[in-house]
């Protein structure tokens, strides 16, 4: 790694560790390793931390953790906390960088429950609808960002 290296944090939410298994015609068979790997392929020299949990408080840390570590930037998939989180969201307030807001399916499309965002308000950008290959297109647009 260059001393150019950057660090993307690429953050996921509830139940997204069920990739692969969890409603396919949804959401692909395409499992949470498979995704890690292509963000990893995607950053190049830059660093990925890649994390999961179910749990908002967790995900509350992790960002916390982004933050004070200057991070380069966020990509997060809320998952069902985008609809909900209220402590995410504020947790997002605090970064300096970019941040991604990620959705394997296209939110719009599926019932109303998932139509507002709580995230997408603080977020630089938002991907929804690509598949499991918008994480590789996230970490590519992030880092394009970052290059100026």
């Amino acid at each position: 790694m260059t001393a150019l290296a950057r660090t993307i944090h690429v953050l996921n939410g509830p139940n997204l560790n069920r990739l692969g298994k969890r409603e396919p015609e949804i959401y692909g068979h395409t499992t949470l390793a498979e995704v890690e790997a292509m963000c990893r392929a995607a950053a190049g020299e830059d660093r990925v931390v890649f994390r999961q949990t179910n749990y908002e408080g967790q995900m509350v840390d992790w960002i916390h953790e982004a933050t004070d570590a200057e991070a380069a930037g966020i990509i997060i998939n809320p998952a069902g906390l985008t609809f909900t989180s209220i402590p995410v969201l504020d947790a997002l307030k605090m970064f300096k960088g970019p941040i991604i807001e990620l959705h394997i399916s296209n939110i719009h499309r599926r019932e109303a429950i998932y139509h507002r965002s709580l995230v997408s308000g603080v977020a630089t950008a938002v991907i929804a609808g690509l598949g499991a290959r918008g994480y590789a297109t996230a970490v590519q647009a992030l880092r394009e960002m970052l290059a100026g």
